[in-house]
């Protein structure tokens, strides 16, 4: 089997952790644009392993922006630095969501990084946050 290979259990581990939404733009796996996989949050590639406390919920689009990355240029200083770490930081910590809930914000360096990488704005998404703000499922958390 390739390393790489996530069992079943693990999966619905991880899908129930994320209660069900990208652990980068939380989108909904019930509304989401994209199908949710599971993400090697350091990749497979620079020795992660495939376990509970690195793997995370990611929606798709997410997924392939982030790839094998594991930092990026905060778009304010252009100092490279982490992504995003689902299982050793906090969502709330480093993003937060605009006046209408459409759009996140990073709130430190990471989140910023991590948006701007990840494009976690992209109008798809925001379309569809806006849709679930009237229906009253957009902030999830």
């Amino acid at each position: 089997m390739p390393s790489e290979y996530v069992p079943v259990a693990l999966k619905q581990l991880v899908f129930d952790r994320a209660k069900g939404m990208c652990e980068y733009c939380r989108s909904q796996a019930k509304f989401a644009i994209d199908p949710l996989v599971i993400d090697h949050i350091q990749p497979v590639s620079k020795g992660g392993a495939t376990r509970s406390e690195n793997l995370a919920l990611a929606c798709q689009t997410c997924n392939n922006y982030k790839y094998t990355k594991t930092e990026a240029p905060d778009p304010i200083t252009d100092q490279v630095v982490p992504l995003f770490h689902p299982r050793q930081m906090v969502w709330q910590e480093h993003f937060s969501w605009n006046e209408d809930a459409t759009k996140m914000i990073g709130i430190t360096p990471t989140g910023r990084a991590t948006i701007a990488l990840l494009q976690t704005n992209r109008p798809g998404v925001c379309n569809m946050r806006q849709i679930l703000v009237v229906m009253g499922y957009h902030p999830p958390d």
